[in-house]
C-alpha cells in the first residue's frame, strides 16, 4: 500500500512557473514508476508525465514536453513536478499516481492516488 499527498498548487500568472510535490509512504518508492495527471473541469484526466522507479527515465505528454520536468528522490519518497511557460490551458487539478508496471501512461496502470491539487493559471 502506497500513500500519496500532493501539494504545491496555486495561483500563476501565464508564463510563470510552480512547482508540485508528491510525498508518499513506504519503504518500496523506488520500486514504483511515479506519474502525474491532471484534469480540468468537464474533461477527462489526462497524463501528464512520469518517471520511472530507479533508471530515471521519463515520458511526457506532447502538450507540456519542454516545459514541464519530473523528477524524483528516493531518500525523500518524493516526486516532483516542475512546471515552467505555464499556460491557462494547464488549469486543471493535478494528481500524483504511483505504478508497478513501468513508464506507463495508461490511468489503469496506477494503482494509488494522491488527492490533488489545484493550479489556476490566468491570463
Amino acid at each position: 500500500q502506497v500513500q500519496l499527498v500532493a501539494s504545491g498548487g496555486g495561483l500563476v500568472q501565464a508564463g510563470g512557473s510552480l512547482r508540485l510535490s508528491c510525498a508518499a509512504s513506504g519503504r518500496t518508492f523506488s520500486s514504483y514508476a511515479m506519474g502525474w495527471f491532471r484534469q480540468a473541469p468537464g474533461k477527462e484526466r489526462e497524463f501528464v508525465g512520469a518517471m520511472s522507479g530507479s533508471s530515471g527515465s521519463t515520458e511526457y505528454a506532447d502538450s507540456v514536453k519542454g516545459r514541464f520536468t519530473i523528477s524524483r528522490d528516493n531518500a525523500k519518497n518524493t516526486v516532483y513536478l516542475q512546471m515552467n511557460s505555464l499556460k491557462p490551458e494547464d488549469t486543471a487539478v493535478y494528481y500524483c499516481a504511483a505504478s508497478r508496471a513501468g513508464l506507463v501512461s495508461e490511468k489503469w496502470n496506477y494503482a494509488f492516488w494522491g488527492q490533488g491539487t489545484q493550479v489556476t493559471v490566468s491570463s
